[in-house]
């Protein structure tokens, strides 16, 4: 498979996308397989790394994830973190990518195919990320005991669980919501914490229907996020606010300014 073909795969899975160059560099490299230079629109992939052209589309894929999150956040009018590439956005760009390729039949999920892999996942979500998620929602249990008996003998609950359980009170909180919520102990831990994590009963129920169907945490992670937008922040709201901040500070130095001239005036010089 040459670069032209790579390329032309590629562009299956997302047509309105910026132009780029994709280029094999004909080397081996033992820090990475792949590279993109967003400033150059180029993905480079060291395809001497590999001996299997579905290894290769799954690195050609993970760049090409990068020139799709980079694109869209400069259509968005965002400029992309270059110090922070592999965000919850990229991940989630990335695995629809790869749903896309599997269906296409341009790359293979070679992990379903293997016996012994699909065995030792079920056998990791039974024994481990089930048995979490059930050992989670009897902790949320009995922390909910534990906040009844502090109302009943009038005790503070955070201090009950920050200083003498000595754990985060977020942490505690979250817990205690996987049980209310009865979340599906099968999702674990942190599938179940992201649940817990959406106020809104829909939003939340779309959530693990999505988990339910394959999705991947960022995946569902992004799909929140979405649903529910970060209201921009008014510029002039911002300054008038920082020009409160600083009027109110000038007047406190101000005060505090008059108080030291009095108590200096009571020394003789």
């Amino acid at each position: 498979m040459n670069q032209d073909t790579v390329k032309s795969k590629l562009l299956e899975l997302e047509t309105e996308i910026e132009e780029f160059s994709l280029i094999f560099s004909g080397k081996t490299s033992k820090k990475v397989n792949g590279l993109y230079h967003p400033n150059e629109r180029e993905i480079i992939i060291h395809n001497r790394n590999f001996t299997d052209d579905n290894l290769l589309m799954y690195t050609a894929i993970h760049e090409f994830a990068h020139h799709v999150h980079f694109c869209r956040a400069r259509q968005g009018g965002v400029e992309p973190n270059s110090t922070r590439a592999h965000t919850v956005e990229f991940r989630a760009i990335f695995h629809d990518l790869l749903v896309l390729a599997e269906e296409k039949g341009s790359y293979s999920n070679t992990i379903l195919l293997v016996d012994e892999l699909r065995t030792l996942a079920d056998t990791i979500r039974e024994r481990f990320m089930r048995i979490n998620g059930e050992l989670m929602k009897d902790f949320g249990q009995a922390l909910m005991e534990a906040e009844r008996l502090c109302q009943k003998h009038g005790a503070r609950f955070e201090d009950f669980v920050e200083r003498v359980l000595r754990m985060p009170r977020q942490t505690a909180g979250t817990i205690m919501k996987m049980r209310a919520m009865d979340l599906p102990p099968d999702l674990g831990y942190e599938n179940m914490k992201t649940l817990a994590g959406v106020r809104n009963t829909q939003s939340r129920q779309e959530a693990l229907e999505a988990f339910r169907q394959g999705a991947s945490p960022d995946q569902v992670k992004q799909a929140l996020r979405t649903r529910e937008p970060v209201t921009p922040k008014d510029p002039v709201k911002a300054l008038e606010l920082e020009k409160r901040r600083i009027e109110k500070s000038l007047t406190q130095l101000h005060q505090r300014l008059e108080e030291l001239e009095l108590q200096l005036a009571q020394y003789p010089r």
